[in-house]
């Protein structure tokens, strides 16, 4: 039986309330496919699988008095056609074609009246087509959206559908039968889970009553675990520098990715350099912004800048649930390094560095205060912490194996997480099935073509493989 109303959580409220017109907080993907949709098994593939979660059944309604509490309540009138689209990409269908839509998607906000979600389903992308997706980050985050996203695939073409009777299959089993293909992505980017998760319980206790009860913060002192000079460490760094990636934002986004980069080229790379895959994507990413700034006559010696990095902290093992659970972290992109090399030893010492940090847990508990704090206050919490970052970055291992929807074999898969307060770019690392995508998305005002980001740090990372090359060369 569905849930008819349920009071949003704080953390999910902060989300909810970063909204603004220059910052949708709004979870934008895509799935690319071979062969034509067929968009009937598509409809009832969405109705069977993504709406088994109640949540998308569900509308936001505001709180009836001051201080109250934001409600999920059920859509009386919900109708799914309101919420699945079938659109044509215009000639000739090419990848320009399909980023000047996601670009307009990203741009767009979701209808508050509705439940917040949309889907896409693009066709006439080259010989195949396409599934976007929109969903608020007050749903969930990235992770958790990734794996609703994924349980709706198969492992083949010619998979059923479970049954429509939900007394047959109920929700939970359905999702339980999914867990083997999905539980990939519950791992994080790196191995920062593995150095928080066991003062998690403590931790994360101590930073939700601390922020729950301010007046308790000289308390940290005596809780341990670092809190206080963590928080009090990521409240004084100083701002990020000022690039042509920070400035004053305008509505329009601007979205782009790579071609799909073979994943045994990123380990191989990896094991030369002593590095793991995230250090490799991260330096690249840097190396890339930094040959964009040169290219724009940009300053770059001696520029640092910061990236705002979410960091799942669910147990590796939990069951598929909605809402936010995750921290943040502030790794440093070494784009001032003039050397590759350099760059890519400066990346392994920063995230070196960050692992065993509880930077994670206590952003959490900050988030988690956001969402008791009225609006203005929460912006100016925003606005501050944002100052110290340039761009959010996401990095999410996908499943290594080939997957299906409505019959169709999935290509390429992309999403990307907003940006929260006055942050103008975001990076988005996937990977699937033996390759990896980067995306990045912009701010059109401040820069309007992320494609040629995109080819900087395409261009970074055959520079990476030519050093290896080269050190392959001289160490024989």
């Amino acid at each position: 039986m569905a849930k008819y109303k349920e009071t949003m959580s704080n953390v999910d409220t902060a989300w909810l309330q970063m909204d603004r017109p220059t910052n949708l907080m709004m979870i934008a993907s895509f799935m690319t496919f071979e062969g034509q949709p067929d968009f009937d098994r598509v409809v009832s593939t969405i109705e069977r699988r993504f709406l088994s979660f109640d949540r998308f059944r569900q509308r936001v309604v505001p709180p009836r008095m001051p201080f109250g509490s934001y409600t999920w309540e059920q859509d009386t009138h919900f109708d799914i056609r309101a919420h699945v689209h079938r659109v044509a990409l215009p000639a000739p269908g090419d990848k320009n074609a399909l980023q000047d839509f996601m670009s307009d998607l990203t741009s767009t906000p979701l209808d508050r009246s509705r439940p917040l979600w949309q889907f896409y389903v693009v066709e006439g992308y080259g010989n195949g087509w396409v599934l976007a997706a929109r969903l608020h980050h007050a749903i969930a985050d990235g992770i958790a959206l990734m794996r609703v996203l994924l349980s709706m695939t198969d492992f083949s073409a010619d998979a059923p559908l479970p049954p429509a009777e939900d007394e047959e299959h109920p929700a939970s089993q359905r999702r339980g039968l999914l867990r083997s293909a999905t539980g990939v992505v519950t791992r994080p980017a790196s191995s920062l889970l593995r150095a928080t998760r066991a003062t998690a319980g403590v931790a994360l206790h101590q930073s939700l009553e601390t922020f729950r009860h301010p007046g308790r913060l000289v308390d940290l002192a005596r809780m341990g675990a670092d809190n206080a000079t963590t928080l009090a460490r990521m409240a004084l760094r100083s701002p990020d520098p000022q690039t042509m990636f920070r400035g004053e934002l305008g509505i329009s986004k601007r979205c782009a990715w790579s071609s799909v980069i073979p994943l045994a080229e990123v380990k191989k790379i990896g094991r030369a350099l002593d590095g793991t895959v995230n250090d490799v994507l991260l330096a690249a990413v840097a190396g890339g912004l930094r040959r964009y700034l040169q290219a724009n006559n940009q300053p770059v010696d001696g520029v640092n800048i910061r990236a705002l990095v979410p960091v799942n902290l669910r147990p590796l093992d939990a069951p598929l649930e909605l809402g936010n659970r995750f921290g943040l972290i502030f790794p440093t992109l070494p784009v001032g390094a003039a050397n590759i090399h350099e760059r890519f030893l400066e990346m392994r010492r920063h995230m070196n560095e960050i692992k065993d940090s509880p930077e994670a847990i206590v952003a959490y508990g900050v988030l988690y205060a956001l969402g008791m704090t009225p609006l203005d206050i929460e912006s100016l919490f925003l606005d501050f912490f944002g100052s110290k970052s340039t761009a959010v970055m996401t990095n999410v291992p996908g499943p290594q194996f080939q997957l299906y929807f409505a019959g169709s074999p999935m290509r390429e898969i992309m999403a990307w997480v907003p940006q929260s307060g006055g942050l103008g770019m975001g990076v988005s690392i996937l990977s699937y099935n033996g390759g990896v995508m980067v995306g990045v998305t912009t701010d059109a005002g401040l820069v309007p073509d992320p494609h040629h980001i995109i080819d900087e740090i395409e261009i970074e990372f055959e520079a990476q493989k030519h050093l290896v090359s080269q050190l392959d060369t001289s160490g024989s």
